[in-house]
């Protein structure tokens, strides 16, 4: 309660800042058009034979093989679908899970033949078939179509190249879905008479999702990466100012009390970025078609490191992924794609790599000597997911 008050506390005193200074339109509608171009570039890894996972509530339970095989069909076809990104994917993972626990039922008291399909046990929920407990009555498809887990992944998803286009609607067609609670936005595609369940499965789907993939994937030849030289802060001295600590806060556009796993330096729109060190590009483009990222693997201190930089225009984003850069090199412009209220840089520091979980990026850049982090707080808006 106390975190609460205090990130609340925060809110107000920066909100009348943010009213005068956000942008009047949160996401350019050409640069979201451009981005959803983009598909996530997510990538799935190997699949475990079984995988702990723990509940919102606490419960903890085991899912087998069978089951993360279900799941990684989930991902690779999210993956596969520009616009979808990350966040549509675990939202996916999190409606399997409540409606099936990821398992590919039959129904054979409603439709007996759809025992003769690949399943992995019966269900009896009404006429409801499969991963997603899809009803043919609904018209998300035929008995065939719902016992193939392929086909119920890209009904989920939706979009105008969803099989169930353009009813029922599929995540892509709920308005706003990337903005909205991830469990509300399950709920609107299932529509199910226990609307509060799928909360209660985020941190399942978030282990899987960690579990199961690797961020940016899809860097081709040598992943070997030498120890940097130096060290370079990644906005030139002079043209920013720090808005956003690391740590919960209410979050400027949803209002939710979350946690900002990174630091926002407010500065002009175009403002060059540089690479903090030495290091391969793991990932540059539109995170869930909207938001541009530069993810970048580093070896600080004989450490493996990565930092992100996030909420580029899709033009202000100079290196692909693949790329090896230097330390200092012009890597991408200040921009204010995705859930951002103005011009800023969005900078995550992960010490262990990019999956690992992030840390104040504040402290860190201290303890190894970098400068420029003393900038006083006001002067700009910037917030991130």
């Amino acid at each position: 309660m106390k975190k609460f008050l205090a990130a609340a506390a925060t809110f107000m005193m920066l909100a009348p800042m943010l009213g005068l200074l956000s942008i009047g339109v949160l996401v350019n509608p050409a640069v979201l058009n451009q981005g959803n171009c983009i598909a996530s570039g997510v990538v799935l890894g190997p699949i475990p034979d079984s995988l702990e996972v723990t509940m919102k509530d606490g419960y903890t339970f085991t899912l087998n093989r069978q089951q993360l095989t279900h799941a990684g069909t989930i991902i690779t076809v999210g993956s596969s679908i520009p616009g979808v990104g990350r966040d549509g994917i675990l939202i996916a993972l999190m409606a399997a899970l409540t409606e099936s626990t990821l398992r590919q039922l039959a129904n054979t008291g409603t439709y007996p033949e759809s025992g003769n399909y690949p399943n992995d046990g019966n269900g009896s929920d009404h006429d409801s078939l499969g991963l997603f407990q899809m009803r043919p009555q609904s018209g998300w498809g035929t008995v065939a179509e719902l016992m193939d887990t392929t086909y119920q992944a890209r009904a989920f998803y939706g979009g105008p190249d969803g099989p169930n286009y353009p009813s029922p609607r599929g995540l892509l067609d709920i308005p706003g879905w990337q903005q909205m609670d991830k469990g509300e936005a399950a709920q609107a595609v299932e529509v199910s008479a226990y609307p509060d369940r799928y909360q209660n499965y985020e941190p399942v789907a978030r282990t899987i999702l960690d579990t199961l993939t690797r961020s940016g994937g899809g860097v081709p030849g040598d992943t070997n990466i030498p120890e940097t030289g130096r060290l370079v802060f990644p906005l030139p001295e002079g043209s920013y100012v720090h808005t956003s600590s690391f740590g919960p806060r209410v979050h400027p556009i949803t209002g939710e009390l979350r946690l900002h796993a990174g630091t926002d330096w407010a500065a002009p729109d175009g403002t060059p970025i540089f690479a903090l060190a030495d290091g391969l590009v793991t990932y540059a483009g539109m995170v869930d078609g909207f938001s541009g990222q530069i993810t970048i693997e580093h070896t600080i201190g004989g450490e493996k490191v990565a930092t992100k930089y996030i909420h580029m225009w899709a033009h202000g984003i100079h290196v692909t992924t693949g790329d090896r850069v230097t330390a200092g090199q012009h890597i991408g412009d200040v921009g204010s794609s995705g859930q951002s209220t103005g011009p800023h840089l969005h900078f995550q520091i992960h010490p262990g790599g990019a999956n690992a979980p992030a840390v104040d990026p504040e402290p860190w850049l201290a303890e190894h000597g970098v400068e420029g982090i003393d900038a006083p707080v006001g002067g700009g808006p910037g917030c991130t997911t």
